[in-house]
């Protein structure tokens, strides 16, 4: 493929090929969408729940990076494709040792805590995933189905909504992906 990731041989990795998406806001509902593009390229929507309080543009993305890692097995090498650098950042603090991180008062606690139990589960495993930042809206084939499978989540009449827990207030330590205490 002629796209960037398609000429640095993303979609020839040799584990999953995954890409999620989720827009911001319409009509006041938010949606979450992924693709794999191993596994007879499956699809998954969810609408994302909490909208009345209004959304950090990252919690639909958020939600789409993690249908993606629940879509994919914990022992797998995981390639996933996004085009927003906000969902690395988030990810990144939990990333390796040291730090004090905590989830008071972060936007979004409860879908970040569902990544990070679930990436916890890969490295455990040693199971490698990598976050790759695509350019959105520029005809690269995955993101632009996830693009899709999201505006499907916001659409779709039967589509389940998720992450309906309110801030995490009770988290000020925890473990980091390296298993190490933070406080």
């Amino acid at each position: 493929m002629g796209t960037e990731i398609g000429r640095l041989g993303g979609y020839s990795f040799r584990g999953t090929v995954t890409a999620g998406d989720g827009p911001n806001q319409k009509g006041g509902k938010i949606g979450a969408g992924y693709v794999n593009l191993r596994k007879q390229r499956k699809r998954q929507q969810r609408k994302v729940g909490r909208e009345e309080e209004g959304s950090s543009s990252n919690r639909p993305k958020l939600a789409a990076f993690v249908l993606a890692l629940c879509g994919t097995p914990v022992t797998k090498p995981m390639l996933y494709l996004r085009d927003n650098q906000a969902l690395l950042k988030a990810v990144k603090r939990w990333v390796g040792e040291g730090g004090k991180v905590t989830l008071v008062g972060v936007p979004d606690a409860d879908i970040l805590l569902e990544a990070i139990e679930e990436l916890r589960k890969r490295t455990t495993t040693g199971a490698a995933t990598f976050l790759f930042k695509v350019k959105a809206h520029r005809g690269e084939p995955a993101n632009e189905e996830a693009d899709i499978q999201a505006d499907k989540a916001i659409s779709g009449k039967d589509v389940p909504t998720e992450w309906h827990a309110g801030h995490i207030e009770q988290f000020s330590h925890g473990k980091s992906l390296a298993g190490k205490e933070v406080r």
